[in-house]
């Protein structure tokens, strides 16, 4: 039975999640991280954080993203295990396992032929925004800057979102010899998309489970 749990950023108790939960959080979310990958890829386009960085990876080497997703992360589970604590840390490695499998999964399964960029960089990145929130309702990352943004958030009150929106914009300027400008204009949008759904919903004050 889940039991009472106490949030720093609140100092609210609240009930926790089962283990159940959890593991329905983290399945769920790593299927909206890669259906969102998948459009962005199926569009030519980047977006912000680790997400961005694989993409951009992708389109120079021909490793499914989902995969290069969980190869960049690898020093930053260290971090996680350090600055977050095992079980964040645990969640985190469980969780890019996950993505690369569905991944590798949707490479066979699915093909998208046609996508409009717009379409994409709404779409995809409201998708991934909700993946990553369902990762961080059940004290999970992706990884990567993921990481960064919500130890900020916990230890310094920085909004998760704010904090991404900085990080994202080096991402998206570094992709600039890759993509083409209207496509990298269409990435900022995905990036933006990604960020709203964390500065809305990624609140403390108005989430207290764990």
């Amino acid at each position: 039975m889940p039991t009472g749990s106490k949030t720093p950023e609140t100092g609210v108790t609240g009930t926790a999640h089962s283990l159940v939960e959890d593991g329905y959080a983290l399945v769920v979310g790593c299927i909206l991280l890669v259906l969102g990958l998948v459009l962005l890829h199926a569009a030519g386009l980047v977006t912000g954080g680790i997400a961005g960085v694989a993409l951009l990876l992708s389109y120079l080497v021909p490793l499914p993203v989902g995969v290069l997703f969980t190869v960049i992360n690898i020093p930053f589970f260290l971090f996680a295990h350090r600055v977050m604590g095992a079980r964040f840390a645990v969640k985190t490695v469980l969780v890019n396992v996950g993505i690369a499998a569905i991944s590798a999964v949707a490479k066979l399964s699915l093909t998208i032929a046609t996508v409009h960029p717009m379409f994409a960089a709404l779409v995809g990145g409201t998708v991934i925004g909700m993946g990553i929130l369902s990762l961080a309702r059940h004290d999970a990352g992706v990884g990567g800057t993921g990481v960064v943004t919500l130890w900020l958030q916990r230890r310094r009150g920085w909004n998760a979102g704010r904090t991404q929106i900085a990080i994202d914009v080096l991402i998206l300027a570094a992709a600039i010899p890759v993509v083409s400008i209207d496509r990298l204009g269409w990435s900022a949008l995905s990036a933006a998309a990604i960020s709203l759904i964390l500065i809305a919903w990624h609140r403390p004050d108005r989430y207290i489970a764990r």
